[in-house]
């Protein structure tokens, strides 16, 4: 098939968007269609009516050196709106002790920043990093657990949580590769790579909003609550697309590319296989300002909460790899992570403010090494039909990223155009 015509876009999460974006730049008609009534998926904004604010549905962060992410916010002209330190730097705290650190990674590659007390984990000596070559060396079928010595304060404080944040996944079951490429593509860059960014109001107003505005003055068409029920296949080719409203005849110069869940691709596609296990994330949410001069977050060591980060009106509670607590009930939860959240901006014993609980029992797909086989690539057997979403083949976890270059790689793959991931 030479370069389509028009092409229906299934899904308006950040996977879709990107794949949109890239396909009407290129003078494609694009066709987007999303379920629910809004465009996003699992990475947007919205009004709590319990808190009285916009919240984000999750806290993601982004890093500097998330290329595909920061060049898909350059071409919707967002670049702007994220904010974060000038320099690398991550705060933590644990909570046992009541210990706090900063990790401060140097700009370049050569990590001379491990021979610095003042910028590595408290307590840990230069040479309990190289268990991090254990990692780079790891097989498709080895967890994070296996490659150090679990045992070790830098494995509680760094090793573990970066595995639990990254892959959303427990350490003794996530895939050490996954991590690595994770690693390599962050501390491994250098300082410069992984300054952390977040968005300055909210995930919609920096990743959603202005993709929707760009795609609009390309002559893209929305359709929200648009919800593909079946795909009609003949040959080699999708053919139509039944929807609620009503069915798509595809003409020999149009193409598909499902930007949906990995359970949803499943049904619509025959004999797909895809991730099957997943993991759930638990965000709380407190309305309540930080105090001037707050970090934009804090890493809790040894607690329930695992990240803390400062919003605007808000501090925002994040617990990945979260099976264990998403069917407790809402208030026992925010009862139980308030006081964390005290100590993590020194907010004394000041009293539990409005709050909200977030749960989503299938966030992402398990990163284990048994999912990471299921994870398919972005062609199908049928010409004018592509695969996009973090749980397709991208070579990292479920991540910002990672949705974006599915997104890229489904459009570059239709352009017929070269395309090299990272």
């Amino acid at each position: 098939m030479r370069g389509p015509r028009r092409v229906h876009v299934v899904g308006a999460g950040l996977a879709g968007l990107s794949a949109s974006l890239r396909l009407a730049e290129s003078g494609v008609a694009v066709v987007l269609h999303e379920a629910a009534p809004q465009a996003g998926g699992r990475c947007r904004s919205y009004l709590d009516a319990a808190l009285g604010c916009r919240i984000d549905n999750g806290n993601h962060l982004l890093i500097a050196g998330n290329h595909a992410a920061m060049d898909y916010l350059r071409r919707i002209g967002a670049s702007d709106t994220l904010i974060g330190p000038d320099a690398a730097a991550y705060d933590f705290l644990d909570l046992a002790g009541g210990e706090r650190w900063t990790v401060r990674p140097n700009a370049g590659r050569l990590p001379w920043w491990l021979f610095t007390p003042s910028r590595r984990v408290a307590g840990t000596r230069a040479r309990d990093y190289l268990g991090g070559l254990s990692l780079a060396r790891a097989g498709a079928d080895d967890v994070v657990a296996d490659c150090f010595d679990r045992r070790s304060l830098i494995f509680r404080r760094l090793w573990q949580p970066l595995a639990v944040a990254g892959l959303n996944t427990e350490a003794e079951q996530g895939s050490a590769v996954l991590l690595a490429r994770l690693l390599r593509e962050s501390f491994g860059a250098g300082g410069a790579a992984c300054r952390p960014l977040m968005p300055r109001e909210g995930l919609s107003e920096s990743l959603i909003d202005p993709a929707l505005l760009r795609l609009r003055a390309l002559g893209a068409e929305l359709r929200l609550g648009s919800r593909l029920r079946a795909i009609e296949f003949a040959g080699e080719r999708a053919i139509a697309l039944a929807f609620d409203e009503g069915g798509e005849s595809l003409a020999a110069d149009e193409a598909v590319i499902l930007a949906v869940t990995a359970p949803v691709a499943a049904r619509l596609v025959p004999d797909l296989a895809v991730p099957d296990d997943f993991r759930a994330i638990v965000n709380a949410h407190y309305r309540i300002d930080a105090p001037a001069g707050a970090p934009l977050f804090v890493g809790l060591i040894g607690g329930t909460a695992e990240w803390v980060f400062r919003k605007p009106g808000v501090l925002s509670v994040t617990i990945s790899a979260a099976d264990r607590l998403v069917d407790h009930p809402a208030d026992e939860l925010a009862a139980r992570l308030w006081p964390e959240v005290r100590r993590a901006y020194d907010l004394g014993q000041a009293g539990m403010p409005t709050w909200q609980i977030v749960k989503e029992k299938r966030a992402t797909f398990a990163a284990t090494p048994a999912q990471q086989r299921r994870r398919p690539g972005t062609a199908t057997r049928w010409t004018n039909l592509m695969l996009a979403g973090d749980f397709t083949a991208t070579g990292l976890p479920a991540t910002i990223e990672g949705a974006v270059r599915s997104g890229d790689a489904a459009a570059a793959r239709l352009l017929q155009k070269p395309w090299t991931p990272g």
